[in-house]
């Protein structure tokens, strides 16, 4: 059974050969750990092996972890979060990865101390089941959340299908980067929208040949502690 170490080199295999397979520079790409089903102290250890970008989906997740991590993390929320939770974690965070709605937006504005860099979350796929803003809709919300000095729009997030079909994942992860595109040219200065968080322990090889700059990996990266690993 892989231990933390190999896997995290594995992993860096894997994005530097993908890198070098598409002419990227490996700089140009941020793992963000998700630690959201593991301990502290396996956070901890993510931690200790220079993984410093840590995503958790829970408020009480977060803010657990952080009592018993003072510093050198740093935070990434990657779930939905409901309007009501926003005050418990807005100065937590350093990125917040699933702006979706106008509500949302008005609320961090109202509760956060700093300007919070944040990804507008596009449901690209259109399933039912996942959220975020449709494609034809980002153009508008982009400019509704101009006079919300709070939000910096930095980038677009979205999740693939979870489906064997590597060339539908593949469109998926294309149709974001060319959303990102579009926006990023008008060159607005409160959505410079230069980034993509995109790719998970599953596919995020093929995010990072779509242009990822940002890959949320789970158990591939740091495990599962039910299974006894280290």
């Amino acid at each position: 059974m892989e231990n933390l170490q190999q896997r995290i080199q594995k992993i860096e295999q894997d994005i530097q050969a993908t890198c070098d397979r598409v002419g990227r520079n490996r700089s140009e790409v941020t793992v963000v750990a998700v630690t959201k089903e593991v301990s502290a102290a396996r956070t901890s250890a993510v931690l200790e092996e220079n993984i410093l970008h840590l995503g958790e989906n829970r408020p009480e997740g977060l803010l657990g972890k952080q009592e018993m991590i003072q510093s050198g993390a740093i935070w990434h929320f990657i779930g939905n979060v409901q309007s009501r939770k926003v005050k418990e974690i807005i100065n937590q965070i350093d990125y917040l990865h699933s702006i979706d709605r106008m509500s949302l937006v008005k609320e961090i504005h109202k509760r956060a101390n700093h300007v919070v860099n944040c990804f507008i979350q596009v449901n690209v796929s259109g399933e039912s089941s996942k959220s975020g803003v449709t494609p034809a809709e980002l153009d508008r919300f982009i400019e509704e959340v101009a006079p919300y000095d709070k939000v910096r729009i930095i980038g677009l997030m979205t999740m693939a299908p979870f489906i064997k079909d590597m060339d539908e994942i593949r469109s998926v992860f294309r149709s974001l980067r060319e959303l990102r595109d579009g926006i990023s040219a008008k060159s607005l200065p409160h959505a410079p929208c230069t980034q993509l968080s995109m790719g998970m322990s599953n596919d995020f090889i093929i995010a990072i040949e779509e242009g990822a700059t940002h890959v949320r990996i789970g158990t591939a990266l740091v495990g599962a502690e039910s299974e006894g690993d280290v």
